[in-house]
């Protein structure tokens, strides 16, 4: 084999281990996958998500103790000196924004320092993070060549397949989601295809380059926004005419090309973020994007936008918003999974809080302990009945949904407001619904 066009580990299936680094939501299942047909290490620098992973413990409840153990060639470290005979290194690691809506490479870029220590003559780098169009050899691949030594595309080669896991979907999962994939030459781009062929059977999309395939990362999750952030907008609108949006888009909706999106809070690791990635960039080459900017606007004010609903429709039946008892149901991010990155169900705590109101948060998907440490929120387990002046159904949880409403009922005052986010709950038991 050439080592100048291909890297050097002998195939799929073969004698070469493979790492895969960072073992979140991305990355657990990833390794899971490899492991039941090669050699894998799982490696996080969190040593507690490793020892829970050897007990057979996922927290983010993606892969099950039996997964698990169905990937029998599959070890967890967190030592850097189990994955130094590797010969194919996948990053999964989180790219998050900064507070000043910036992309934050840093995670991507210690990954890189560390993979470049390890670097051999041969070796693959593959990584699934979003970045936006040019990341991977523009800020990745000269940390690599700085830490390692090797020259790009001779002594070592790269890869990038954007990871598209969805969390809490247990029916979109890594083996039935189609999976786009590129490498740094023509020859490693049909390896690293083949890598993901061997255990994705929806199959795979090869890119003809790693920007491309970066790009199309990036828009996927930026469509979804811009759509949402419409709809928010028309939500906007139409409570102010005095129409209920959720029957207007179910109207709507039976015209045969109408796209099913929902008012509501956009966030996560996915949605609320990507969209920074490619507006970042944009700037970068002089262009300030419009579109994309206004819906994130929209959807970030959203959570303010309910609190501030809420807070109208307490005043309206005259109960006292200072002091105000108030649960909000849900604090993940999406429904039926305990993520709580960039959840904006915060926002209407926040709001809530600028106004003197009592807030408390109940999840039955969260570690409380943990969501504690992250947030200034109050979190209970079982709401007291007969206590609140107000409820939010923030989230749709399949717990929330079966409780239904004289459940919520029971958790309030007599002269209460009951505010729907998600529209689950029948119209004439809600005081609101976004």
């Amino acid at each position: 084999m050439d080592r100048r066009v291909s890297p050097g580990f002998d195939g799929i299936g073969g004698s070469s281990s493979i790492a895969v680094i960072g073992l979140g939501y991305v990355g657990l299942p990833l390794a899971v996958a490899l492991g039941q047909k090669n050699r894998t290490i799982g490696f996080d620098i969190n040593q507690q998500r490793i020892s829970e992973l050897q007990s057979g413990i996922d927290i983010t409840r993606e892969v099950d103790a039996t997964e698990l153990t169905a990937a029998s060639q599959l070890q967890f470290s967190g030592l850097e000196s189990d994955i130094a005979d590797c010969r194919v290194y996948i990053a999964t690691v989180p790219t998050p924004v900064t507070s000043h809506k910036q992309p934050d490479l840093s995670p991507l870029i210690s990954a890189s320092k560390m993979i470049g220590s390890l670097l051999k003559q041969g070796d693959l780098v593959i990584y699934e993070s979003t970045v936006y169009p040019g990341a991977t050899e523009e800020v990745c691949v000269p940390v690599l060549e700085a830490q390692s030594g090797l020259t790009f595309n001779v002594d070592f080669f790269v890869g990038y397949s954007p990871e598209r896991i969805n969390p809490g979907d247990r029916n979109h999962r890594l083996q039935n989601i189609k999976k786009v994939t590129s490498g740094s030459t023509p020859e490693v781009a049909r390896l690293v295809d083949e890598l993901y062929s061997s255990f994705v059977d929806a199959g795979t999309h090869l890119a003809s380059s790693i920007r491309v395939a970066e790009a199309a990362k990036v828009i996927e999750n930026t469509q979804r926004d811009v759509n949402i952030a419409l709809v928010n907008e028309l939500a906007l609108i139409f409570n102010r005419l005095d129409i209920d949006t959720r029957e207007v888009l179910q109207a709507a909706g039976s015209k045969w090309n109408f796209l099913p999106f929902e008012p509501g809070l956009v966030g996560g690791h996915c949605i609320g973020v990507d969209p920074y990635y490619l507006t970042h960039k944009a700037d970068e080459i002089g262009y300030h994007p419009r579109v994309i900017l206004s819906g994130r606007e929209i959807n970030d004010g959203m959570g303010q936008y309910v609190a501030e609903q809420v807070i109208k429709l307490m005043t309206m039946k005259r109960i006292h918003v200072v002091g105000a008892k108030i649960l909000v149901m849900g604090f993940t991010f999406k429904e039926n999974c305990p993520d709580i990155r960039n959840s904006r169900v915060i926002d209407i705590v926040d709001t809530l809080k600028q106004y003197n109101a009592s807030v408390e948060v109940c999840d039955p998907w969260i570690d409380m302990d943990l969501a504690s440490e992250q947030h200034n929120v109050a979190f209970v387990k079982y709401p007291p009945e007969g206590f609140y002046d107000a409820v939010i159904l923030a989230v749709s949880h399949q717990q929330f949904i079966d409780a239904g409403i004289d459940s919520i009922k029971r958790v309030t005052k007599p002269l209460h407001v009951i505010y729907d986010v998600k529209g689950i709950l029948p119209k004439a038991d809600t005081d609101g619904r976004l």
